[in-house]
């Protein structure tokens, strides 16, 4: 029997080891948003989540991007949450549900998603195979089994970035 589907080409996967309460996320922003310009839908954007203990209202704020997630804007969120660190550090849960209605998101699901935890055990799962492959602080970046830690200085990672997704785009083009 023959499948007719057609083939999906292999996208590359980047994962984005983040948090959403870290000055230096903020600070990966315009990295991330270059890839995204530059690749499309070529390459695969992964938000993992790592939250930091030394972060109060990190654990939260992965699960409202799960949220944000489920309802379309993952990344508006983040990118929303990310450049106003201080009014989260301030101003905690209330002011993640107050971004999702800023997007035009659902607020009171976000409100309810906070409540019940729905998005606790995704948040888990990221944050243990985080430190199950070294992942120590934020951002993170993880492509083609090698890992990047932008923590201590984004300098330079991009352009390794890209290297690596356009080795992998060449290849896949070749198979």
């Amino acid at each position: 029997m023959s499948d007719s589907s057609p083939v999906r080409p292999v996208v590359p996967v980047l994962d984005v080891w983040c948090e959403l309460q870290c000055p230096d996320c903020r600070g990966a922003l315009d990295d991330v948003r270059a890839l995204r310009a530059r690749y499309g839908d070529r390459l695969e954007l992964r938000l993992r989540h790592f939250p930091l203990e030394k972060h109060k209202h990190a654990f939260a704020a992965a699960q409202a991007a799960e949220e944000a997630a489920e309802q379309g804007k993952a990344w508006e969120y983040v990118e929303a949450v990310l450049g106003r660190v201080e009014e989260l550090d301030r101003e905690g849960e209330p002011f993640l549900v107050e971004v999702a209605r800023e997007l035009g998101l659902d607020a009171e699901e976000f409100d309810t998603a906070l409540i019940d935890g729905r998005h606790i055990l995704i948040v888990d799962a990221d944050q243990a195979e985080g430190k199950a492959i070294g992942v120590t602080g934020t951002p993170t970046y993880v492509v083609d089994g090698e890992r990047l830690d932008g923590g201590k200085s984004q300098e330079g990672l991009r352009e390794r970035i890209e290297e690596i997704v356009d080795r992998l785009l060449a290849a896949g083009q070749d198979a």
